[in-house]
């Protein structure tokens, strides 16, 4: 099992910058790649960013050039710095971290931290 809990969302202005982190406690080892999704009132679940082992990020278009996505391996830790920021990155983001075991079903979740961007 692996537990995530994100921190660090809260309210911007439009054109700002915020960062966000998520923690993965238990089976860390297992973990093969991390990432950030993201979902806003009405919409579906979207990958923002994600970070396999040994690999590159992989970056929706709309957030290309604005977003990075940094892992910590020594700590477990996954970071999400987003920069120029609109309202439509308006959502609640959730950390994602995929085992081998786990893949097939889309890994774990965390339990999500909104990040408002104000107009």
């Amino acid at each position: 099992q692996v537990q995530l809990v994100e921190s660090g969302g809260g309210l911007v202005q439009f054109g700002g910058s915020l960062t966000i982190s998520c923690a993965a406690s238990g089976s860390t080892f297992a973990i093969n790649s991390m990432g950030w999704y993201r979902q806003a009132p009405g919409k579906l679940r979207e990958l923002v960013a994600t970070l396999p082992d040994g690999g590159s990020p992989n970056y929706a278009d709309s957030v290309k050039g604005r977003f990075s996505i940094r892992r910590d391996y020594a700590k477990n830790m996954v970071y999400l710095q987003m920069n120029s920021l609109k309202p439509g990155d308006t959502a609640v983001y959730y950390c994602n971290a995929v085992t081998p075991t786990t893949a097939t079903r889309g890994g774990y979740w965390g339990q999500g931290t909104q990040v408002t961007v104000s107009s």
